[in-house]
């Protein structure tokens, strides 16, 4: 599987990131076969958070066993000091690790959010001091409401090695700021800083709860995701083209082996097929800002 540079870090991230949030979804069992499945394949970053129910939990065996062969992305939520040592403890508890490669604030949405985790007492000192000690690498950040404040963060925390955020065709398709990703992929690239992609099999917003409810949702994602290989591979195909370091595999374990061959045969894509997709999805609805959980 293709292998790009992640920033400055000096790893060299797979194509596609695994979103370990899948594991969350399966017993132990299924979810050793999994981990193993994407290390077969050659996969080689793997993203997981204490959101993501028992996703660490489910990870910890296998991420021991292959703990050399995994570039460990993790991320807290927490925005002040206190909160960001102690999600971090856990985090390594639960992973049952020492290190984490990439340590990232989690889901950034609001201006004052930036304002507290930068200022003092705020998470990005628990980051830093976390870093000092060697329990993490890198610093990183993610974001999916607004390229805005991605881009503010950029200027404000100048040892960011990574930021996560959507880039699909609906929204490169979308001509205002609340969807411009693709200054903040150009302002990334610029800063040598890596980039890593979600929501790229993002359909849509899943129909209201009246319409479907929750639990009759066929899969596990925050959005109703494109589900069959052809489509699949067109998204893959047209996120690694946008020039990102990498693109996560969306959150259902249904659908990770499809991501994985799309992945093993990424070739690039031509600018008259990425044009093609964009026109022929900018008029649907993005799942980009308005569904802001993760």
């Amino acid at each position: 599987m293709e292998t790009r540079s992640l920033g400055e870090t000096g790893h060299d991230s797979t194509v596609m990131t695994f979103g370990a949030i899948a594991l969350n979804w399966l017993e132990q069992e299924g979810a050793d076969q999994l981990v193993e499945l994407v290390l077969d394949r050659g996969v080689n970053h793997f993203d997981v958070a204490p959101t993501y129910g028992d996703a660490e939990l489910k990870l910890g065996p296998k991420l021991r066993q292959h703990r050399e062969d995994i570039f460990l992305g993790c991320k807290t939520q927490e925005r002040e000091y206190e909160g960001a040592t102690r999600k971090l403890e856990q985090s390594l508890t639960r992973l049952g690790v020492e290190t984490i490669d990439l340590y990232q604030i989690h889901g950034l949405e609001y201006e004052h959010e930036l304002d507290t985790i930068t200022g003092e007492g705020g998470a990005l000192e628990a980051f830093r001091e976390a870093r000092s000690e060697g329990l993490v690498d890198h610093i990183g950040l993610t974001s999916h409401g607004d390229p805005q404040l991605i881009l503010d963060a950029l200027d404000r925390i100048d040892d960011l090695a990574t930021v996560m955020f959507p880039l699909n065709p609906v929204v490169v398709g979308k001509d205002d700021d609340e969807h411009d990703y693709e200054a903040v992929l150009e302002r990334a690239n610029e800063l040598d800083v890596g980039t890593l992609g979600i929501k790229a099999f993002a359909k849509g917003p899943w129909p209201s709860t009246d319409e479907l409810p929750e639990a009759d949702r066929p899969y596990a994602n925050w959005y109703e995701p494109v589900d069959t290989p052809a489509e699949i591979e067109e998204r893959f195909d047209f996120a690694a083209s946008q020039g990102l370091t990498s693109v996560i595999s969306p959150g259902d374990p249904k659908l990770v082996a499809m991501v994985l061959d799309a992945a093993e045969r990424y070739d690039g894509m031509a600018e008259s097929a990425q044009r093609s997709l964009v026109e022929r999805l900018r008029h649907e609805q993005s799942p980009v800002p308005e569904q802001l959980h993760h």
